[in-house]
């Protein structure tokens, strides 16, 4: 049992029942079981009313978690709930752990593992383009495409071992079909099509890391209070005041984007400003897009090492101007602003894709990796027939691995604590 419904005091609160004591629970507190999936009014508590408000059973195994299941939506007063779990609690039910009615689910083969961490995406999204990620991973839209991989991992599996198992009967041909190396290398390049849309679903999910870069005092804090609308940084005429990597999120069209604020790039000999220096370079490089900022009373800095978009932006035109930058503003007049959001959004759209991708885990990333390289080991050793199936085996455990039908309790743990109680 567990509350599922947020923090207290609320208009309503949702306890939510899965297991074995189920039935005999809602018997004992609310009177009788209610008819499957039909939510009736019922008295909280026979011996003593605790409350009043709607009962709900989901008999298993249609249920979310597989066993029978129930909801009692009553109000969100916290001593009325702390009876009621208390009341429960008395019939032998006890506090659920985090995650533990998802991870029932898996268990009862309702959920597999990437419908599972589709879940724990929809649960945290933010945007819109997090969402739609986040639901189309959970509905098992990913599944249906890597159980197709799997089934032609199969086909090419059966062509092999049939040839090995019966070679001796004379209906089963010598050689493998002509069509075996083109199935192969169509395979392999599917594989390689989802994993090449790794980077851009990590970056739906994730968000795109924007690196405002530059000399001390080019007003990158200030354009990070400008752009977030909200004075989350520090702004000083005093270089140096930066000293370690500020996080702001903003969303921009349904797209999450991660300003980072950093430390101005100079030579100095303060120790915790040149630590803070070196953070800002290595998120320079490890960045999606980098903000150059130039400002016209600031010295010109040479630029690190950038991998990802760079975007050259004159900063302060209230004060002069700059011919030379991508893009001109003044967070004081606001002037340049929206020019700048727009260019985000289109350079954004363009890492992130069209439709957000489906493969944006770091398990996914491997999965595929190893996949692509037992399907190309495979391709490689076709006269030896033994070497090729078991090739093809190692590429089906990798994807048996990704959605949690191999190996799944290395990540249970980790990724079932990451939910929240209740769910």
């Amino acid at each position: 049992m567990a509350l599922s419904s947020g923090s207290l005091p609320s208009g309503v609160a949702i306890i939510r029942l899965s297991g074995p004591k189920v039935r005999e629970a809602l018997s004992f507190l609310a009177g009788a079981v209610p008819e499957p999936r039909k939510m009736v009014l019922r008295r909280i508590g026979q011996e003593r009313q605790l409350d009043q408000g709607l009962v709900a059973f989901f008999p298993g195994p249609q249920s979310f978690t597989g066993e029978d299941c129930a909801e009692l939506h009553v109000h969100g007063s916290p001593a009325g709930v702390k009876a009621i779990l208390r009341e429960l609690g008395g019939q032998g039910l006890r506090l659920a752990e985090a995650g533990e009615f998802t991870r029932r689910a898996f268990e009862n083969g309702k959920l597999d593992l990437v419908a599972v961490e589709g879940l724990g995406d929809l649960l945290s999204a933010e945007t819109e383009k997090q969402r739609q990620q986040a639901l189309a991973r959970y509905d098992g839209r990913l599944t249906e495409e890597i159980d197709s991989w799997r089934d032609a991992l199969l086909d090419l599996r059966a062509e092999i071992e049939a040839r090995l198992d019966f070679s001796d009967e004379g209906d089963v041909e010598d050689d493998l079909p002509q069509s075996f190396q083109n199935d192969l290398a169509d395979l392999r390049g599917k594989l390689q099509d989802a994993h090449d849309r790794i980077t851009s679903g990590r970056i739906v999910r994730e968000g795109v890391r924007v690196a405002l870069a530059g000399a001390p005092n080019a007003g990158k804090s200030s354009l990070i209070n400008a752009l977030s609308r909200s004075d989350v940084a520090i702004v000083s005429d005093e270089a140096g005041t930066t000293r370690d990597v500020r996080e702001v999120p903003l969303d921009i069209g349904g797209q999450l984007f991660i300003l980072l604020d950093l430390a101005g790039l100079r030579e100095t000999d303060s120790r915790a400003e040149a630590e803070g220096i070196r953070r800002a370079e290595k998120a320079i490089g490890d960045a999606d897009i980098v903000l150059w900022l130039e400002a016209p009373d600031t010295e010109h800095v040479d630029r690190p090492a950038i991998t990802g978009q760079l975007l050259v932006v004159g900063t302060k035109i209230d004060i002069g101007p700059n011919t030379t930058a991508d893009i001109t503003l003044s967070t004081q007049t606001g002037e340049g602003l929206d020019s700048l959001v727009d260019r985000l959004r289109i350079i954004g759209e363009k890492l992130a894709g069209g439709e957000p991708a489906l493969v944006s885990h770091e398990r996914d990333r491997v999965a595929l990796v190893q996949a692509i390289a037992a399907v190309e080991h495979a391709g490689q050793q076709l006269q030896n027939w033994e070497l090729a199936a078991e090739s093809l085996r190692q590429a089906s455990a990798c994807l048996e691995r990704l959605i949690g039908r191999l190996d799944a309790e290395k990540v249970l743990d980790r990724l079932f604590a990451s939910f929240c109680i209740g769910k």
